[in-house]
């Protein structure tokens, strides 16, 4: 079955850096195209990049772009989410899902998550 494993989450000073890894297995990872996702408590998932099977043409919220970038490596069933200039207000878990945009209706195309924490 899917299994999509998250894993870099961490707390982190403002301005600083992360970066989230997340492991696809149990699909064709390959020809699955690729989100990140995250969470506030109380809140409901919310879409913040997305990638092609390919890797070209990745697409970002707002809040994040620029500071944020998604990137992939297939040979390594990989997917990451670089994150620079940290703020309090990424403060969220963390998810990837199989998706270019938006969040998917099944679970199982998500992963656990990783909690990422921005505070001084």
């Amino acid at each position: 079955q899917v299994q999509l494993v998250e894993s870099g989450g961490g707390s982190v000073q403002p301005g600083g850096s992360l970066t989230l890894s997340c492991m696809g297995s149990g699909f064709k990872f390959e020809n699955s195209s690729m989100s990140w996702l995250r969470q506030v408590p109380g809140e409901g998932l919310r879409w913040m990049a997305g990638i092609s099977t390919g890797g070209a043409g990745p697409r970002y919220t707002d809040s994040v772009k620029g500071r944020f970038t998604i990137s992939r490596d297939n040979a390594k069933i990989t997917v990451y989410l670089q994150m620079n200039d940290l703020r309090p207000e990424d403060t969220a878990k963390y998810y990837c899902a199989k998706t270019f945009q938006g969040v998917p209706a099944a679970s199982r195309d998500r992963g656990q998550g990783t909690q990422v924490t921005v505070a001084s």
